[in-house]
């Protein structure tokens, strides 16, 4: 009975055992290798640029100061307005200048008419002399008379020109085209020469100055093209080319300051407004290329899978631009090198991989 019932118990343990490793098998690996898709690394012509940021300046900008001094006696133009180069902006006690003009233009014909007097003295003294009638202190007296005489007529001259270019100072005038940024004058005011009357900006061309990493010094030169775009005009983009570089790189940043000029249709932009976009470098440059899909981040860190003989090995990769679908790799892979597009989530490094076509993975 003992021995019927141990057989019972053992009996028991190996169905109990036999059920317990029967498991679902684990679908087998086509030709011992993970089924993944793959695509080729591609050398596509594009353009090598970098990102930059910086400000819209003005071409030129100037404060224009009094010349003269004296009372403001009128203004023409306030903030906003359009000038153009000459135009008057203001005046400044202008009736006291014509006054001041016209009385140096008075001892200047003065200066003169007593310089022709002795001049024709003197030419008589001389003919005297030969005749020996007239004694040799005339002569001098004479000639000494003639001497003075032109130089009061040179000094009478310079005090007229400068009366006559304060004359024209106070007619304060634009040097260049410009738009007026702010009225900082009024009428009636006093001013002292060098008083601040009107800030002006030259707006019909602005300079768009960024900083470019010293690493890529020796691409930058003039004409390059430049494309950004501002705030305040949302999916458009301007345009415009090199004209200043940087002779230093600074210290603190390593980087060097670089210009473009834009040409400001319509005076759409406005000076001092911020700004973003790329620099070009490089035109149509052969660019390693891969399907989107094949880059895995992770951590920081970017790597793909590249198949090797049928084997899959892990290699950490150095990304930029994203194009039609397609991201660029700065460095790591080499143009006509396999990498793995689908199945990555089930490999590891130095796994075996069979490659499969795209109409095989969907099945």
């Amino acid at each position: 009975m003992k021995q019927n019932l141990s057989r019972l118990v053992i009996s028991a343990l190996v169905v109990l055992t036999g059920c317990s490793k029967s498991t679902t098998p684990e679908k087998p690996m086509a030709d011992g290798g993970l089924p993944v898709t793959v695509a080729t690394v591609e050398s596509l012509p594009l353009d090598r640029s970098i990102s930059i940021i910086g400000t819209l300046y003005a071409k030129d900008e100037a404060t224009i100061g009094a010349l003269v001094e004296g009372q403001m006696e009128k203004t023409f133009v306030d903030f906003g307005d359009r000038v153009t180069t000459g135009q008057e902006l203001a005046l400044i006690d202008t009736s006291s200048y014509e006054v001041f003009r016209r009385q140096s233009a008075a001892n200047l014909g003065k200066a003169k008419a007593s310089a022709i007097n002795a001049e024709q003295n003197l030419k008589r003294i001389q003919d005297l002399q030969k005749d020996k009638i007239s004694s040799a202190s005339e002569l001098d007296k004479a000639v000494a008379d003639a001497e003075q005489a032109r130089a009061e007529v040179k000094s009478a001259e310079a005090t007229d020109a400068i009366a006559q270019l304060n004359l024209e100072r106070s007619h304060v005038r634009v040097p260049f085209d410009a738009a007026v940024a702010e009225r900082i004058a009024s009428a009636g005011d006093y001013l002292k020469v060098g008083a601040p009357l009107f800030r002006v900006v030259n707006d019909s061309v602005l300079k768009f100055i960024f900083q470019v990493p010293e690493r890529s010094a020796s691409f930058v030169t003039k004409k390059l093209p430049v494309k950004f775009s501002v705030d305040n005009y949302p999916g458009e983009t301007f345009t415009g080319g090199v004209y200043l570089i940087s002779p230093s790189v600074s210290m603190a940043s390593r980087a060097f300051g670089v210009g473009a000029l834009v040409t400001n249709t319509n005076f759409r932009l406005k000076a001092n407004t911020f700004a973003r976009g790329s620099l070009t470098l490089e035109r149509a440059i052969p660019t390693p290329m891969i399907p989107l899909e094949a880059a895995i981040s992770f951590a920081g860190v970017t790597k793909v899978f590249v198949v090797e003989t049928n084997v899959a090995h892990s290699r950490a990769v150095t990304v930029g631009r994203i194009q039609d679908r397609k991201q660029e790799i700065v460095s790591g892979l080499r143009p006509g090198e396999m990498v793995v597009v689908s199945g990555q989530s089930k490999l590891s490094d130095g796994a075996a991989v069979v490659i499969q076509t795209s109409a095989e993975a969907r099945k």
